[in-house]
């Protein structure tokens, strides 16, 4: 079975964050095992000087594996970037849905955010038409060819994501 995901995709600065950890805890009220990836751009660090778990991986371990009581962290070291899709179905196979941050250029449906005050164009509605968009979170009445959720709405959102995964017949 394919691991159900959308990615929320929006110019810096426009909310993505804030409106996820809401949609997750929604979802979560609902009753879904909820997954989350967050793209990052740029380096980023888990591990600290000083810490065991740095110090084994500062040793040479290309897979380091950090566990307790409630949860786990994974850190493994590559030399290219895994693909969302190698990654869904690496990690994500025990939850009901996964939202990611980012990933504007995949192939997974995307719902994407717009502030008015932010940007008066679309990433995925302008120069190029990407035809996984499948709804735009707006502050403000738009004209497109695929549902407009109101930013604001927490619970639109999250309802139009459950119905999106209910309606899917793979």
């Amino acid at each position: 079975m394919a691991v159900k995901a959308i990615s929320f995709v929006a110019k810096s600065g426009t909310g993505k964050t804030t409106l996820l950890e809401k949609v997750i805890a929604r979802l979560k009220e609902l009753g879904y095992k909820v997954g989350v990836v967050k793209h990052d751009a740029h380096r980023f660090d888990i591990d600290y000087p000083g810490k065991d778990s740095y110090r084994l991986t500062a040793a040479g371990a290309d897979t380091t594996l950090i566990c307790s009581p409630e949860k786990l962290a994974l850190i493994k070291k590559h030399a290219v970037s895994p693909s969302i899709e190698e990654m869904l179905e690496e990690y994500f196979s025990d939850v009901d849905i996964v939202l990611t941050e980012g990933f504007k250029k995949s192939s997974m449906p995307k719902i994407e955010l717009h502030r008015r005050e932010r940007s008066a164009t679309l990433l995925c509605r302008g120069e190029e038409h990407d035809p996984t968009l499948v709804a735009v979170a707006s502050d403000e009445p738009l004209d497109l060819d695929v549902p407009v959720l109101d930013l604001n709405n927490t619970e639109m959102v999250a309802r139009f994501i459950e119905q999106y995964f209910l309606n899917q017949t793979h």
